[in-house]
């Protein structure tokens, strides 16, 4: 029995001589010492006592040798764990207690602090910076250079990506092997991809964005990347003429458009403008063909589906919309009190059903049947509607998500930080347009007569227990939150009164 998504790669990855990406600094990095590097860890990670099924969990900063590691974990019949570099102490804490990994590989300057949460749950901790150096790597300069990739059925896990949950800690989206072939063979055809393709790739690796579209897409296809330790407009400028296709947020192209070396002649030789993670603006979708004859297209997709929709490759990429279900993919808009399906037109829930979708939440069986229906369909807590035509347009989130960035940021999680804090009665967390993040996070606080909060003293005080991109760019203080009749806390009402707040002045 083959190991099933290596194998998959195998079967359609260029020659070795191939050039697979090459980083900032020059180095490059081909399909045989892909092959080599990622033997040798998939080796280390044996010697360190890995089993199949094993969680791997990775905390470092991108790097050519954190996506070597990705393919070692894969090829060792593990299950990879990515963890956003931005996570305290304090989140890693409750990851590692509820996925209980076997290894934990982090950035050596934040070792000492992780060391005690990662023991605590029997992780042994290894170490690997953004120059692709420390403890791991060390070990497995020693091993050797080939490794009998662990037999996998295609429905076992290959990987295990943590998202937040409305009503308090993150979920953990099972992933299998299958999941991730399925969607990467039909990327690649949808969007054309080809052995002569050159991504710019500057997305982080954590995410499913970075990891499971864009890399699997290049491995897929034999193609290479330009892989940028992260998103910087001159660079991205800088790469064009070397490269045929980008895969971004709209954060991306919001700020590519403020550069003056976006032009025709720039992004003469490109042929693939990719958005997703978050909508995309119809405003910036027409700035963008205007100032570069290219179309953008945009798609959707989730952390426990992959990739659902997209517009077409060939045919109108309408702004607004998130194009059409993808080949394998069933996508229906339905009532989310009854579940029936809606005509087209009709704002509803989004529900997805085809091999791209998850297997479920990580030890969390009850949850898991309470999102799907009893046909297989997945309930996104999207809110959409289908036209005329059959392009799918996104409405809003039934689950209250914020995307920020192209982040996923859950209000309840930082609610519960900030009603923790001494002086505060109650706190609501929204977001809202932001011109340049896409949205921002604001949190609206009643605080206790003479308790003396400001916004600086709200961020100090839950800095230390969540990630940066999770902060709210605005606290403003209340003297009571909009309630309707049944007690419920009107953010929409809330969504209004602040609609402004990041809008630019003058």
């Amino acid at each position: 029995m083959p190991n099933a998504l290596f194998a998959a790669i195998r079967a359609r990855m260029a020659p070795p001589e191939t050039r697979l990406l090459e980083t900032d600094e020059g180095r490059v990095v081909t399909y045989g010492d892909m092959l080599a590097r990622s033997a040798q860890l998939a080796n280390a990670l044996v010697a360190l006592g890995v089993e199949p099924g094993d969680r791997v969990a990775v905390q470092v900063e991108k790097s050519a040798e954190a996506i070597m590691l990705y393919l070692a974990t894969v090829r060792a019949g593990t299950v990879f764990l990515p963890l956003n570099t931005a996570y305290t102490v304090a989140e890693l804490d409750y990851f590692f207690s509820d996925a209980e990994p076997r290894i934990v590989v982090v950035d050596p300057a934040k070792a000492e602090a992780i060391r005690p949460v990662a023991e605590k749950t029997g992780a042994r901790l290894e170490t690997l910076d953004a120059g692709g150096k420390g403890s791991l790597p060390a070990l497995a300069d020693a091993q050797a250079a080939s490794f009998e990739d662990r037999p996998r059925e295609p429905d076992e896990l290959a990987a295990i990506l943590y998202t937040s949950g409305t009503t308090g800690r993150s979920k953990g989206a099972m992933l299998s092997h299958a999941n991730l072939i399925s969607n990467a063979e039909v990327l690649v055809d949808a969007w054309r991809f080809t052995s002569k393709d050159v991504l710019i790739h500057a997305l982080p690796i954590f995410h499913t964005h970075g990891l499971f579209v864009a890399t699997n897409v290049v491995l897929f296809s034999g193609a290479s990347m330009i892989f940028q330790a992260k998103f910087d407009p001159d660079r991205i400028i800088a790469a064009l003429p070397r490269a045929t296709t980008l895969m971004g947020v709209p954060t991306f192209y919001v700020r590519l458009l403020q550069h003056p070396g976006l032009t025709p002649e720039a992004t003469a030789g490109m042929r693939l403008f990719v958005s997703g993670s978050a909508p995309l603006l119809s405003e910036t979708h027409s700035a963008w063909r205007e100032r570069t004859g290219h179309a953008i297209l945009e798609r959707y997709g989730m952390t426990e589906t992959n990739m659902n929709t997209s517009n077409p490759y060939d045919g109108e990429r309408r702004a607004g919309t998130v194009g059409f279900p993808l080949p394998g993919t069933q996508l229906r808009v339905v009532d989310p009190e009854n579940g029936r399906e809606l005509p087209h037109g009709e704002i509803g829930m989004i529900e997805v059903r085809g091999p791209n979708v998850f297997r479920g939440y990580w030890r969390m069986p009850e949850k898991t049947k309470a999102e799907f229906r009893p046909d297989g369909f997945f309930i996104t807590g999207d809110l959409g509607r289908i036209d005329a035509d059959g392009y799918v347009q996104i409405v809003g989130r039934g689950k209250d998500l914020i995307i920020s960035g192209g982040f996923n940021i859950y209000p309840k999680e930082i609610e519960t930080e900030i009603d923790a804090l001494d002086g505060v009665v109650e706190s609501a967390v929204i977001g809202v347009a932001h011109p340049d993040m896409g949205e921002g996070v604001v949190a609206v606080v009643v605080a206790k007569p003479g308790a003396g909060l400001t916004q600086q003293s709200v961020l100090d005080a839950i800095g230390p227990r969540l990630a940066r991109f999770k902060h709210p760019r605005h606290v403003a203080f209340v003297d009571e939150l909009p309630r309707n009749t049944m007690g419920k806390v009107q953010k929409n009402v809330l969504r209004e009164t602040y609609a402004g707040v990041f809008a630019p002045k003058g």
